[in-house]
């Protein structure tokens, strides 16, 4: 199903896949509304829409579509190198984004990609991608260690590294009683059982980077 708001770019598109033996266009549609009424009625198994509609939102209908068929598959069709668009289509269940400027047999590779249930992106973002998603991950692993403070992370660095609490207290010149309040501090803090668990959890969030 091909769903823009301009006739002559769905024309277009429509000539263009009607060349293939293997691709059947069943449905067009110009707005959000009438491509969510129009995938439900032909359960078409892609959906190339546009990302901008008239009277709506492209990621919207993809959002829809995708919630009332799962087994269809969108792929976004943009004029718009847009981060905030990008991640919000993926947000909204699209399995692939490419800007309209493809050449013809790039979007036909999307189109058959799309159908294998492999996703798509277009060259030019797929950097972009990666920055976000490495954004994430390090948001994510430094708010894992967030309630620490900066004493309770050397010494779980410290546990990490096998000490005992007493050659913990040597290293940091703190009292061995003071250690084991720290060592229990850092167990509650980050609800895990005992040291060996502390050290798996900190090697699996990098706590060195956060040192």
């Amino acid at each position: 199903m091909l769903v823009d708001d301009h006739e002559v770019v769905r024309l277009g598109m429509k000539s263009l896949l009607q060349r293939r033996a293997d691709f059947d266009v069943v449905a067009e549609a110009a707005t959000a509304d009438e491509a969510v009424q129009k995938a439900v009625a032909q359960k078409p198994d892609i959906v190339l829409m546009d990302i901008r509609l008239a009277g709506g939102s492209g990621i919207d209908a993809c959002e829809r579509i995708t919630s009332a068929l799962p087994q269809t598959r969108v792929v976004m069709l943009t004029s718009y190198a847009d981060d905030e668009l990008l991640f919000s289509a993926i947000r909204a269940g699209a399995v692939g984004y490419v800007l309209k400027q493809i050449g013809s047999n790039e979007l036909i590779h999307a189109i058959e990609s799309a159908a294998r249930g492999e996703a798509t992106l277009d060259p030019s973002l797929t950097q972009r991608v990666f920055n976000e998603v490495r954004r994430a991950i390090q948001t994510e692993e430094s708010a894992a260690f967030a309630e620490l403070t900066q004493q309770e992370m050397q010494v779980l660095a410290l546990i990490v590294e096998g000490k005992t609490n007493r050659e913990i207290a040597s290293a940091l010149y703190l009292s061995e009683g003071t250690v084991r309040n720290y060592v229990s501090s850092v167990l509650s803090k980050l609800d895990v059982s005992n040291r060996a668990e502390a050290a798996a959890f900190a090697v699996q969030h990098h706590l060195q980077d956060y040192l």
